[in-house]
């Protein structure tokens, strides 16, 4: 028996070797045929939750190239299962696959408020924006139900800090009353991710994410809202998704977007993998087309991460890109641009009310 059926509603099409781990788990064919006979699942394709308590949250970010100093993910893991997250590398570290893992198993930080505010207390801390979903999307399906990102929220207005956002989910607008409180004091700044406008691309590649005409209504109204938007164009992807770069900045500029960030993708560690194997599986008529080009991007290989390069490409493809970039910004977003969050306030709110001495 092939088990070579697309699992529905994932990106990954399969688990593949976590590096740290010795042992290996292999899915048998003659398991599946067991299952078969026996009218039972092989395979529930359902998502679990795992509670985690770290002693810590908020993450120095030693990159040089990811244009940011802080970091915060309530979630480990995301549901949203985007096949060229750069993010499933950091499954590994957790004993997890990169691949169905990512998508299946997400560590839930129930603690993440109360770490937050114990940070955000101390008197060694300085003020500087942090950014919800460095890693992971902190608005994935399960911020629905749980609420923590909402509680994180509250800590920030609470002790007047600033803080970005990274999201491609709609639920974001749930909390507009806590975003628009925030923006009062030029706290907020949100990151929208859109790849693309044609809604069979995003399901292919980003499954389980809020449609598009959801995220463009939500540049929308959070730009309604006084709220800064900048769109994330990322990653762009050679042959997928790199035609629609002009479009895209157009209608976003439409919307409300303050400005567009993009890079291009990089499928390093066990992403190259991942990717390639859902490739041949989704696009078959294009999936050598795309992997060539992709690897031009990156010096002739689909591993690649060094840095200054490892966002921007180089070669003749990320040349075009960028200069695609470049010309949107001069069309549609000239003398435009995020404003530079206020880190003043935060001191004088450290004991949760402002002091007048």
């Amino acid at each position: 028996m092939e088990h070579s059926s697309k699992i529905k509603g994932r990106g990954a099409q399969k688990n593949v070797h976590n590096r740290f781990l010795q042992d290996a788990h292999e899915v048998r064919s003659d398991f599946l045929e067991y299952c078969h006979k026996e009218g039972e699942e092989a395979d529930t394709n359902k998502t679990k939750y795992i509670n985690v308590f770290p002693k810590t949250i908020v993450n120095k970010v030693k990159s040089p190239d990811v244009g940011m100093e802080y970091s915060l993910n309530p979630y480990q893991g995301c549901e949203h299962g985007c096949i060229y997250c750069y993010a499933r590398n950091s499954h590994e570290f957790w004993g997890f696959s990169a691949g169905l893992d990512f998508e299946r198993k997400i560590l839930v930080k129930q603690n993440a408020a109360q770490l937050l505010e114990a940070t955000l207390k101390k008197k060694s801390w300085q003020a500087c924006p942090i950014v919800l979903s460095g890693n992971t999307d902190c608005y994935q399906p399960a911020e629905k139900k749980l609420q923590i990102t909402r509680s994180l929220l509250k800590i920030f207005l609470k002790y007047k800090h600033p803080v970005a956002i990274i999201t491609k989910n709609s639920l974001i607008l749930r909390d507009l009353d806590l975003l628009k409180e925030l923006a009062k004091y030029n706290l907020i700044g949100v990151n929208i991710s859109i790849t693309s406008l044609s809604e069979e691309t995003r399901r292919a590649v980003e499954p389980r994410t809020a449609t598009i005409k959801k995220r463009l209504e939500t540049v929308k109204t959070l730009a309604e809202n006084g709220i800064p938007v900048n769109v994330m164009l990322a990653p762009i992807i050679p042959s997928i998704n790199s035609h629609e770069i002009l479009p895209l900045a157009k209608k976003v500029s439409e919307l409300g977007a303050t400005s567009i960030a993009f890079t291009i993708v990089r499928l390093n560690g066990a992403i190259g993998e991942i990717f390639t194997d859902w490739i041949q599986k989704t696009m078959p008529d294009k999936a050598t087309k795309v992997l060539n080009q992709i690897e031009s991007c990156h010096g002739g290989t689909l591993n690649y991460s060094r840095y200054g390069h490892r966002m921007r490409g180089e070669g003749k493809i990320a040349e075009q890109i960028r200069n695609l970039i470049q010309l949107a910004r001069l069309k549609y977003f000239k003398n435009k641009k995020m404003p530079k969050l206020n880190t003043t306030l935060h001191e004088q709110y450290k004991n949760g009310q402002y002091s007048l001495f």
